[in-house]
């Protein structure tokens, strides 16, 4: 069992060599499967309240995380393709957004940074 995202990064890379599929993971294909499996995840709530949504199911909690899974693994694996440190691009991605989201505007809204007066 991979303990974190490294190792997790390792196995999935094991996985995909003793198959040999790295000749199918091109950038578009890993994007498009990773947004399949999102639209598998959203699939889940699609009806649901709001309140339905927060309150899972086990068994409807089990098939949602599997969908998880699949969106993260297909995103760990374009990042590893593209040889992009997800780490440090959620990290600058973070610094970005507190620019764009200042507390003082941000706190409690959902608006866009563009709607901000």
């Amino acid at each position: 069992m991979a303990d974190s995202l490294q190792d997790l990064r390792a196995k999935i890379n094991t996985f995909v060599m003793e198959r040999d599929w790295a000749q199918f993971h091109t950038p578009k294909n890993l994007a498009m499967a990773m947004i399949v499996e999102a639209a598998e995840l959203v699939e889940h709530f699609q009806w649901d309240t709001p309140q339905e949504s927060q309150h899972l199911t086990p068994e409807k909690r089990e098939a949602v995380s599997h969908e998880l899974a699949d969106t993260f693994v297909y995103l760990l694996r374009l990042a590893e393709v593209l040889k992009i440190d997800l780490i440090e691009a959620a990290n600058q991605k973070i610094t970005l957004n507190a620019l764009k989201y200042p507390v003082e505007k941000a706190k409690g809204s959902n608006a866009k940074y563009t709607q901000y007066e």
